[in-house]
Order: structure tokens, then sequence, then C-alpha cells
């Protein structure tokens, strides 16, 4: 369970939807994983910003809000703006997994090590950020060019524009298969896949979850170091926390020493109602 702090918390949530507050705005916007009631009604009221996914956005400060605005999340500053998909340019509770994350790197750093990870799924940037300020080297890959962009003007606005970061705009698994075929090795591999998606090619490159994580994990368990580290991510029903541990399992575990480890992503709202966003399952190759 996660609870946010810095320039983001959560209201509410129930009835489908989470009411947060995203530095000066509140907004509203679904929430697949918020099936219980919700614990403040009252409080909704008074949002700033509405998604709906027939309409799009609404609300008193949404021209406001287009030009975008800056919050502060672990330590980092992050561009927000309303997306047409919903999305606002941060998945806060991934601020959860950068302690574990960090320790990994800092720990092998420590020890004289050099840490290169690749994020794929890497979108606007929070996670390959703290990993780059942290000491890795890493290269961020994801589909889509302008969250890419938008990524790297956000190392620009943490003085990490000159980091040891590689930009790629690829589908990840055609970038995995090719990094194989180059013989590379990664000390640590991250991971945030969606349900359904596109790849930079588009529609010659769809994504399903269920369907092609198994062939991207068999991908990776090549690029990983023996002793690296793996962080997995899922946001859907399809794959419980459960059936997430045994995929990584399986896939990274022949003949590999390693624990596989992970939990339920739940979020706390300050109303007391619990937010599931998924599952995260972790590998350590050290133990």
């Amino acid at each position: 369970m996660a609870r946010m702090d810095d320039d983001y918390d959560l209201i509410d949530a129930g009835d489908g939807a989470r009411l947060e507050r995203f530095g000066p705005y509140l907004v509203d916007r679904p929430a697949p994983g918020a099936l219980a009631a919700r614990r403040s009604p009252d409080r909704w009221a008074a949002a700033d910003l509405r998604f709906d996914r027939r309409s799009g956005w609404t609300g008193p400060a949404l021209a406001e809000a287009e030009a975008g605005w800056t919050i502060g999340i672990a330590d980092l500053d992050l561009e927000l703006r309303p997306t047409a998909a919903g999305q606002l340019g941060v998945y806060p509770e991934h601020a959860s997994h950068l302690a574990w994350l960090t320790s990994q790197i800092r720990e092998r750093i420590d020890a004289g090590d050099t840490v290169e990870v690749l994020h794929l799924f890497a979108a606007t940037g929070l996670t390959t950020l703290a990993m780059a300020a942290a000491g890795a080297s890493v290269t961020h890959v994801d589909a889509a060019k302008p969250t890419v962009t938008w990524a790297r003007r956000n190392a620009q606005r943490n003085g990490l524009a000159d980091s040891p970061i590689r930009w790629i705009v690829d589908d990840a698994t055609i970038f995995a298969e090719r990094e194989r075929r180059r013989g590379r090795r990664y000390t640590g591999i991250v991971l945030d896949p969606p349900t359904y998606g596109h790849g930079a090619r588009g529609a010659s490159a769809t994504w399903s979850l269920e369907r092609d994580l198994p062939t991207l994990l068999d991908i990776c368990s090549t690029l990983l170091a023996d002793d690296g580290f793996v962080l997995l991510t899922t946001h859907t029903e399809g794959i419980g926390l459960t059936e997430l541990l045994d995929v990584l399992d399986d896939r990274l575990g022949q003949g590999r020493p390693g624990v596989v480890d992970g939990s339920d992503v739940e979020v706390e709202a300050a109303s007391g109602a619990m937010l599931a966003l998924g599952a995260a399952a972790t590998w350590d190759g050290r133990r």
C-alpha cells in the first residue's frame, strides 16, 4: 500500500472514479479499480478538471491547465498537462517503487559496479530520472515520440539533461530484440506495460499484455545480467499478483539464481478509500 505526498494527494475514490490533487488543481477522472462507494462525496463538486471518456476534459481550470504546470514528486519537478487519453503526464503510484529501485542502484554503485538500466514503456520520465539521479545509466524507451520529448523536458527541468540517458522512440519488444542481437546486457530492467497499445510503427505493432508479455520477458531474460534486478508493473484485472509473480519467475528463473517478490499496488486516499492500481513484481538476482 502506498500513500503519496509532495504535490500530489489522492483525496477520495469510488464509483469508478478518483479525486486527486495535482499541485493547485483538484482532478476528477476515471479509475476502474475504484469499486466501492465514495467516502467523501461532498468533495467532488469542487473539482477544477474532470475527464469523461466520451466528452473529454472539462472544468473551470481547463484553459489554464492546458498551458501546463509543474508539481514535485519524489524530489523531482514534473511538467503536467491534460492529454486526450485522460492522463496528466505522471503516474503518481510509480513513486512507491522508487525506494526499491534506487537501493538496487546505489548498493551496486557503492560496491564499485557500473549500473545500466533498460526502461521499457518509460512514459514521461519519473522513474527514469529517479534512476539517473541515483547514478544509473538509463536507456529510456517509449513508442510515442511526444512522450519521449516530454520526458526530455522533465530531464532538463531537473538538471539531468546531461545525465547518461539514451532516449529511444521505438516499440519495446522490437527494441529489446534488437538489443539481444547486439549482445547487450543490462544490470536492471524496468517494465510498465499497458494492457493494450500501439507501437511506434502504429497498428502494425500492436501490444496485448496477456499475449505479448511472456515473449518480451523471454527476450529480457537474455539481456539481464546474472545478478541483475527487474521491476515489472501492470494495471489490469486480467493479470493479478499471483499470475504476475508466476510469469516473472518462469521467464527469469530458468537456471538463474534470484528471488521474485511483489505486492498489489494500492493507494490510500485521505478519505480512507482504497484505490487498486494493479500489481508490481520484482526480481533480485543477488539473493
